[in-house]
């Protein structure tokens, strides 16, 4: 199974880890070789040390690049201690700023188009496997760290964590309304605001309920440049800037033609 991509500072750490260049010339080695490599080889691909050599590559190993073990060359079996070789992880490592996660919105409409009912549509199914990701995520985190009875105002300190770690930019308004700076979703969800924000909604309504948070609700309440979904106290509306309004129609509802009388001839005509 392919390792997760990392997250957070771990991606930051990993791109800088490449920044000098003796390093990155021995990372594309590396990659390029197709078999794990030993140290000697690697230090004689770009002319230094194989002191200096096993430093770096010690350095591309703790940042997840690379991973090690001791191997015999082209494995060979012969007398006395193998040599330390080196080959690629299958850690997919992306950068964006801000956070996006277009990855995990592809995933959850392939789930949707895979599990897809006979009583539903597509944007439909998509709601509801946006909603069960949320759930599983809630849950876990609340596997994690037991946080037990999870009112308005520690639910929402939780909640923070958590899309923190998501890249969604969380902002304590007030004890008990956050708001979501970044969109991780854009600029898809621009082009098909319908069925992004209401899955959005659908998964963030699931982190609060899989964290079983009380008195708190996920509401659509656009706002340019920021995620379309406010947390706010059961019951009560979010603020929405002048001259937004939420998302046109919602993807847990199909379009409907509407209805018209039919023609009815006039008085005295056949």
């Amino acid at each position: 199974m392919n390792q997760s991509p990392p997250v957070g500072d771990a991606v930051i750490d990993s791109v800088s880890v490449l920044g000098e260049e003796s390093r990155r010339r021995m990372f594309a080695y590396v990659r390029r070789a197709g078999r794990p490599v030993t140290r000697d080889e690697v230090a004689a691909s770009v002319g230094i040390s194989r002191k200096l050599a096993a430093f770096h590559l010690d350095k591309l190993v703790d940042a997840g690049l690379l991973r090690s073990h001791y191997e015999a060359p082209g494995g060979t079996r012969r007398v006395g201690r193998r040599p330390k070789v080196y080959e690629p992880t299958d850690a997919q490592i992306t950068l964006s700023i801000p956070d996006r996660r277009h990855e995990l919105l592809a995933g959850l409409l392939l789930d949707a188009v895979l599990t897809e009912e006979a009583d539903e549509n597509a944007a439909q199914a998509a709601v509801r496997v946006a909603g069960r990701h949320g759930r599983e995520t809630g849950e876990a985190e609340r596997a994690r760290s037991r946080p037990g009875r999870l009112g308005p105002e520690r639910g929402l300190t939780v909640c923070e964590r958590v899309l923190d770690e998501q890249g969604y930019e969380p902002v304590r308004e007030s004890p008990t309304r956050l708001r979501l700076r970044n969109c991780p979703f854009h600029p898809l969800a621009a082009r098909a605001p319908g069925l992004v924000c209401g899955m959005n909604r659908a998964y963030l309504a699931g982190v609060l309920e899989g964290l079983r948070v009380t008195g708190i609700q996920a509401v659509l309440a656009p706002s340019p440049g920021e995620c379309c979904v406010r947390f706010t106290p059961d019951g009560t509306e979010p603020d929405r800037p002048q001259g937004t309004e939420p998302p046109g129609p919602q993807a847990t509802e199909p379009d409907r033609p509407e209805a018209t009388e039919p023609d009815r001839p006039e008085p005295g005509e056949s």
